[in-house]
């Protein structure tokens, strides 16, 4: 199940349910240390050095638990309790270039700025450039509003417990919290918290997609039609249709530009391959559609766009529209209610859209989601980038957690584009969109994470062939 994105008072609340059901702080603690050392040793190396930076409170204490469990670690704790009276000793174990240091100095509970000693010891460390987990919370940070109203840790992954923190996913914090990963199982009783706003697990997609029926054949997974390609773009129509494949639907047919059709249908062999000038007509004879990848505002007719238009407000098919298309879909207009719409705009498109900044769609990314999906006659809306949001006008948002900044390539979003729509061409997908469209963001980022444990220098080519891996 997904998990809620808290305020820090429903954090609380939460906590005390858990000690009243007879579970102890203690026992809680205990498992934080497990999960807090199990996660360092992912990220280091046999003999490394690992520095835990423990403050005075449960914060500190979660950091400190996790020694016991760093088994072939070179590990040091400094209690830091009084800044000033630790900072010598801190200097002197950076001195031996720690691999990763663990920052438990402060939890949930700071809502202050910290005074001049706490502000030397954390600028000091920010300063080493050695990679920190934060434990919960980078230190300094305002949990609940995501500010910082002096100095906090600039943590490269903060490990954040039970449920992300409201705080954490705010537009302030990105740069102290680095990469936001959840420990959801750390012994608390079942949340009775609900949220506008969930976190993504991976364990939301054990068993999905479904398994495929023995008798089945290639109409029983769909036909995908993509409109995609033009002059200087015909590579996104061909990273379209290869992430496509990689999610397997029956049938394949790309129409793209007649200039780019050799290029294009020599890259590609078990796609069908036309163009689109002469063969608009194929667009009812799928399961689903996506337009848009590589489509120079030039590339199609005015009869073409007025297509997609027809398209997306009386068409049946689910309907995936990205790239340069989403500035030819009709604004304020209605969409058939039980029809699948999806776009997938990145903040440059949906600012755009908006009319407004991408300052503004990235400092409120939610309310931007929200006005695209209404003023599209509320489809289901992918905005991309950090932590990319799923969802529609109304009802949950959900928060993709996986990906790194290495999908901020060329051609990374035509093949998301390309995955989703084949995704949809297979009936058995399109009962339940949102589902289909969170595990299509998923394992796109999921297959770039797998990528960059693996190897630097990755190419957007080497992730059509990471992706659908389990």
């Amino acid at each position: 199940m997904p998990v809620p994105v808290l305020s820090v008072a429903q954090m609380r609340e939460w906590e005390q349910a858990t000690w009243a059901a007879g579970q102890t702080e203690a026992e809680v603690m205990r498992r934080v240390g497990q999960i807090v050392a199990h996660r360092a040793l992912q990220l280091t190396r046999s003999g490394d050095s690992i520095f835990i930076l423990a403050g005075k409170g449960h914060n500190g204490e979660d950091a400190r638990l996790a020694e016991p469990h760093l088994a072939g670690r070179e590990v040091h704790v400094l209690d830091a309790t009084d800044p000033s009276a630790c900072l010598t000793e801190l200097m002197s174990l950076v001195k031996r270039r720690p691999a990763l240091v663990i920052d438990g100095l402060f939890g949930i509970g700071l809502n202050r700025p910290l005074d001049g000693p706490w502000t030397w010891l954390i600028d000091f460390i920010n300063a080493t450039g050695v990679p920190i987990l934060a434990v919960d919370v980078p230190s300094g940070l305002d949990a609940d509003t995501g500010a910082v109203p002096g100095v906090a840790i600039q943590a490269s992954l903060t490990l954040t417990l039970g449920a992300p923190k409201r705080g954490l996913l705010a537009a302030s914090a990105v740069a102290f919290v680095g990469r936001l990963e959840v420990a959801p199982e750390i012994g608390l009783v079942v949340c009775s918290h609900s949220s506008e706003m969930n976190w993504t697990l991976p364990d939301d997609f054990i068993g999905y997609p479904p398994p495929r029926p023995v008798a089945s054949h290639k109409g029983t997974f769909g036909h995908l039609v993509i409109v995609a390609g033009s002059l200087g773009y015909h590579g996104a129509a061909v990273l379209a249709a290869r992430g496509a494949q990689r999610a397997q639907p029956g049938l394949i047919t790309l129409l793209t530009s007649e200039n780019v059709y050799q290029p294009v249908a020599t890259q590609l062999q078990a796609v069908m391959v036309s163009t689109f000038q002469t063969e608009l007509k194929l667009l009812g004879t799928g399961s689903a559609i996506l337009f848009g990848p590589g489509l120079a505002a030039l590339a199609l007719s005015d009869e073409s766009k007025f297509t997609l238009r027809r398209l997306w407000k009386g068409s049946p098919l689910p309907l995936i529209v990205d790239a340069s298309a989403l500035d030819w879909l009709p604004l304020n207009d209605y969409t058939p209610p039980d029809a699948i719409r999806v776009v997938t705009p990145h903040p440059g498109e949906a600012a755009r859209l908006l009319q407004t900044s991408v300052q503004q769609v990235q400092s409120n990314r939610p309310k931007a989601l929200r006005e695209l999906s209404r003023r599209l006659g509320n489809c289901w809306v992918v905005l991309k980038g950090h932590q990319t949001l799923i969802g529609r006008s109304a009802g949950e948002v959900f928060v993709n957690s996986s990906g790194n900044p290495h999908l901020a390539q060329g051609g990374s979003g035509d093949v998301l584009a390309g995955y989703l729509g084949g995704l949809f061409a297979q009936p058995a997908l399109q009962t339940d969109p949102l589902k289909t469209i969170r595990y299509g963001v998923w394992q796109h980022g999921a297959a770039a994470d797998r990528l960059n444990d693996e190897r630097q220098g990755w190419t957007v080519e080497d992730l059509v062939e990471e992706l659908g891996r389990r």
